[in-house]
């Protein structure tokens, strides 16, 4: 649909939009329902749907990263699915690079790219762009994944004393992230937050995003979180986590640091029952989608919906302003 992608603004207009691709974002928390907005946003518009999830981007990794499987794709194509090998180190800026290249091979087609996806930092990387930081510094990093091993959980409680803002983004489990923003704060000597501010990448141009933002009451998310958890167990997730270590994915692999493969995991260990790791799942998936919401509030531009994305009329909503939107170009 070339004539939803672009369109020309009267000359009085300070920035020239006439030539940016509509990019709709479908954000939000864990289980609001984003992929299938998503599907329908892509199928009104005949768009091509761009993943923003880190986990699915890891091949291999199916029932507990909520993939849409190819039978229920609907014949709309997704790209940054099963993108990297499990034991591959892939950053937010790896992932900004490779969805800017996407974004402009869709564009490219006369095609609308959907973005979708519960991954804020992802999203901001894409977006905004990300300072780079210090380069990485192998001596300190040796010595910090050293404390680590001795004392589990240590990097995360000297970086909330140290940084306690970017603590309080990283989960106390997510090693890697906390490893990395330890070592920024220690080679820098200032709070993340102040390096991110000096100065950030180029943002993302040739596209005017429209982001849509999914808000169910938070007592049925949760309801709805517990559900999918359980139904992820029943289809197989501890046997899914077998096969992969029997396949020989590694368990220091970064995909089973995320909810629900964590969990898996031990029970395959036989540190926790199934029993034990569902609740487990259950509980910090609710606390992971409060953390979200937390996240995607401070987004700028967000047309917030309340509901989930497979309601009727939160669908309806979310066509409407885009093509509401797409008239204003």
């Amino acid at each position: 649909m070339p004539g939803a992608l672009t369109s020309a603004l009267p000359c009085s207009k300070t920035v020239d939009e006439s030539h940016l691709t509509v990019l709709p974002v479908v954000l939000g928390p864990t289980g609001s329902g984003k992929s299938e907005l998503a599907l329908r946003v892509a199928g009104e518009f005949g768009g091509e749907i761009v993943n923003c999830d880190s986990v699915q981007i890891y091949r291999y990794f199916e029932i507990g990263t909520a993939k849409v499987p190819e039978s229920e794709r609907r014949g709309i194509p997704h790209y940054l699915i099963d993108l990297v090998e499990p034991g591959e180190l892939f950053t937010a800026g790896d992932y900004a690079r490779s969805a800017r290249v996407v974004l402009g091979e869709i564009a490219s087609r006369g095609h609308i790219p959907v973005l979708v996806g519960g991954t804020g930092f992802y999203l901001r990387a894409l977006l905004e762009g990300l300072s780079p930081g210090p380069p990485r510094q192998d001596a300190l990093r040796a010595q910090l994944e050293d404390r680590e091993r001795k004392r589990p959980g240590s990097l995360h409680r000297i970086l909330t004393r140290l940084d306690p803002g970017a603590a309080a983004r990283i989960h106390k489990n997510d090693v890697n992230k906390t490893l990395r923003a330890l070592e920024m704060r220690l080679v820098e000597g200032r709070p993340i937050s102040e390096l991110f501010a000096q100065g950030r990448r180029a943002p993302l141009q040739g596209f005017r995003p429209i982001k849509i933002g999914l808000s169910p009451h938070r007592d049925l998310l949760y309801r709805r979180i517990d559900l999918r958890t359980l139904a992820m167990f029943e289809r197989g997730l501890v046997e899914e986590v077998r096969d992969l270590l029997a396949r020989g994915v590694p368990a220091e692999s970064k995909p089973f640091e995320s909810l629900g493969y964590q969990q898996a995991l031990e029970a395959v260990r036989g540190n926790i029952t199934v029993e034990q790791a569902i609740q487990s799942t259950q509980l910090e998936t609710r606390r992971y989608a409060k953390r979200q919401f937390t996240w995607f509030r401070r987004e700028r531009d967000v047309r917030w919906l309340k509901g989930f994305g497979d309601e009727p009329d939160v669908i309806e909503q979310a066509l409407g302003y885009i093509k509401n939107e797409i008239k204003k170009l």
